[in-house]
């Protein structure tokens, strides 16, 4: 054999396994190879896209939080105004109760005043009777002068 045959069949082999090594090994391991790179690449960004979403949903939450509070010190607020405005509405219902009681306190010491005056000025008439009677000398019917008493009494 001959070193040109020798080389010729090698120079053969070497292609053939070039193209077999391409098409079989190479091709396959450069497919996977990219499709893993693509799935790193989706991976990150999907990574950043959940990063980027965690802080909209942190801001969210946190938007959220401070309008609760506020809402929550509207509520408080509310209820300190509600609860003044019923201190203030008993305050005012008592002070009527209070004054409705004084009126009524004082229209029943009227009454009281003007029996006891009533009563007085009866008992003066049965005094001033009697004592009418005693220095006429004789005794006074009572149902036959009953209008002079009355203007009597009225006087007094």
């Amino acid at each position: 054999m001959n070193i040109t045959a020798t080389l010729l069949a090698q120079i053969v082999a070497f292609v053939l396994l070039i193209w077999f090594v391409n098409k079989f090994l190479w091709g396959p391991l450069s497919g996977m190879l990219e499709a893993r790179q693509k799935r790193i690449a989706d991976g990150l960004a999907a990574a950043e896209k959940g990063k980027h979403e965690l802080e909209l949903a942190e801001k969210r939450a946190t938007d959220a939080l401070k309008d609760a509070k506020a809402q929550a010190a509207e509520i408080l607020t509310q209820a300190e105004r509600r609860g003044n405005e019923i201190v203030e509405e008993a305050k005012t219902k008592a002070r009527e109760e209070g004054d409705r009681i004084v009126a009524a306190a004082n229209a029943e010491i009227e009454q009281e005043v003007n029996r006891a005056k009533e009563e007085i000025r009866g008992k003066v008439a049965e005094v001033s009777v009697a004592a009418a009677a005693k220095i006429i000398g004789r005794e006074i019917d009572a149902k036959a002068h009953e209008k002079l008493i009355k203007d009597l009494a009225t006087q007094i």
